[in-house]
This record gives structure tokens, sequence and C-alpha cells, in this order.
């Protein structure tokens, strides 16, 4: 895996934490930039924590075997 999938992957992450957590923020009455603020920060912490981890783990050969979603795991078979 090369360094394009973990920037795609911490950039997927990073999405979908800003999406959830403003969403969250919103729901809860929060004012729009405040949403906004509160979900850039803290999807950017947990991105950066989760595609860490993974990559930590992936150095050391343990691959997620639910989701398959690294390139060694897409062609196995269980």
């Amino acid at each position: 895996m090369g360094t394009r999938f973990w920037i795609k992957r911490f950039f997927l992450v990073l999405c979908i934490a800003f999406v959830i957590i403003a969403g969250a923020q919103i729901l809860k009455g929060r004012d729009l930039s405040y949403s906004i603020m509160h979900a850039a920060l803290w999807s950017l912490i947990a991105a950066t924590i989760f595609t860490l981890a993974r990559l930590y783990q992936s150095r050391r050969g343990q691959h997620c075997a639910i989701c398959k979603d690294t390139p060694e795991t897409k062609n196995k078979e269980p």
C-alpha cells in the first residue's frame, strides 16, 4: 500500500466524520459556524488517529478480516 492509498483513506474518513459530527451539532441546535468549526477540528483528530492506527496495524501485518479494504486482503477468500 502506497502513500496514495493512505491519503485517500485519510480524506475518506475525514469527510465522513465531518458530515456526521456537523450533522449531530446542527441537530443539537448549535449555530452553523460553531458546528462547522467543531466538526472540522474533531474530524481532523479522528481521521488522523484512525489512519495512523490502521497504518501501524498494516505495517505489523494485521489486516481487517471484516472490511477487506486493504489491497492485501481484497483478493483473498475466507
